[in-house]
């Protein structure tokens, strides 16, 4: 680390009545510059090998106070460049930023400006969802406050709590202010990693983010065989939509935008092999004869395309998740024509694949962990929730064995 802050006198700063400020002498990346700490002494009054103020020092009733608190404010700023060395950025910041961090004479202690430069971070590392829910967030909480800014100290329970009421009392549910929580809590756990917001005043370990169950996604197995048996001829309106829906349940319940980035340098020796762009998770999924018809046909359909389905029509990632965007939201419109065509009547969307391929795997007894594996998630808590509700069919045959 590259990086030190010493307690200096600066001798070549001297004031009208003789005395010499006392300075944190700070140094970055072979450049230093001064802290100011408003405190000025004789030169006779300092001690310049222990960077100490002298007890012949008569402008205060107590030297080693003194002396102390000059100590526990080079021992703050320590404190701000190691959480920023911890967090990575530090040999990233200028010597004026750094010093700017130390002072809090930088607004960086704006959530705001803080969000912002974490919607910039993410667009750069082609985090496009994220980014686009981060921004989301900061317009939501600028309505909120009218155009003033948010300071994360100001980011307390009480604040969530009356966000919260301000946001049940536009008749919005419960699930939209969770997805508004969980983004508060990630930049500020951020923030806290940067040395930017304090660990002491993080809301979170009181507010408790809520939310609803959500309408049963699964389809049953009936109905599923309904759609993987379905033959449909190349110009029919559902014929892509069909394919879709099918490769992503074989595929594990892959996700739409998944499916898009699905290159055909993944797909080989009888397997399908590539990375979640949401969590770097690594899959390996055996290619069924099913399956296998499928991506056989897109990636005969498009040989110029390095891609299998043909998602992407652009180069760029914010322009690629552009394409995301529309796509799916064509694909959610066409499976409403394909339930009917089905005789369905629950609502599919493109999360239906990756429920019903979860919930099928608990209904064939596959263990909890083995499916948890499977959709990727990090914990089990989050499979639970795509399993907490049993198809009420099953639950009838279970009820019929205990009952005769």
């Amino acid at each position: 680390m590259k990086t030190n802050v010493v307690i200096s006198l600066d001798t070549r700063r001297e004031k009208n009545d003789g005395t010499f400020p006392i300075i944190l002498r700070l140094g970055h990346n072979g450049q230093t510059t001064g802290i100011p700490l408003g405190i000025s002494v004789n030169e006779a009054d300092w001690d310049s090998k222990k960077r100490s103020i002298k007890r012949s020092y008569k402008g205060v009733t107590s030297v080693t106070r003194l002396n102390n608190q000059i100590e526990k404010t080079k021992a703050d700023a320590m404190d701000v460049i190691f959480k920023l060395h911890e967090a990575g950025v530090l040999q990233t910041l200028s010597i004026t930023s750094l010093k700017g961090r130390i002072t809090k004479k930088e607004a960086h202690d704006s959530f705001f400006q803080f969000a912002n430069q974490c919607v910039d971070d993410l667009i750069k590392t082609h985090q496009i969802g994220t980014a686009r829910s981060y921004k989301g967030l900061v317009s939501v909480l600028k309505d909120y406050r009218q155009g003033k800014d948010l300071l994360f100290r100001e980011i307390t329970y009480d604040f969530l709590s009356r966000f919260e009421i301000h946001h049940k009392s536009k008749g919005n549910g419960l699930n939209g202010l969770s997805v508004y929580m969980r983004a508060i809590r990630a930049i500020f756990n951020k923030a806290i990693k940067f040395g930017i917001a304090e660990k002491d005043q993080y809301p979170f370990d009181e507010y408790k983010i809520k939310s609803s169950p959500t309408e049963k996604r699964a389809l049953d197995g009936d109905l599923l065989k309904r759609i993987i048996s379905l033959d449909l001829p190349t110009d029919h309106p559902c014929f892509n939509t069909r394919n879709y829906f099918v490769a992503s349940y074989m595929m594990y319940g892959m996700n739409f935008a998944d499916m898009a980035y699905l290159g055909k340098e993944d797909i080989g020796n009888g397997r399908v092999r590539y990375r979640r762009k949401k969590t770097r998770k690594v899959y390996d999924i055996k290619i069924t004869p099913l399956l296998e018809s499928i991506l056989t046909y897109y990636i005969e359909q498009n040989p110029d395309s390095e891609f299998v389905f043909p998602i992407l029509k652009r180069s760029t990632p914010a322009l690629r998740e552009k394409d995301i965007q529309w796509a799916r939201k064509r694909y959610n419109q066409k499976l409403k024509d394909l339930a009917s065509l089905c005789g369905i009547e629950s609502k599919l969307t493109s999360y239906v694949s990756r429920h019903s391929f979860a919930t099928q795997a608990m209904l064939r007894d596959v263990p909890l962990t083995a499916i948890s594996t499977m959709l990727g998630h990090s914990s089990l808590k989050t499979t639970e929730i795509y399993l907490k509700a049993l198809p009420a069919n099953v639950l009838d045959d279970y009820n019929e064995k205990i009952l005769t």
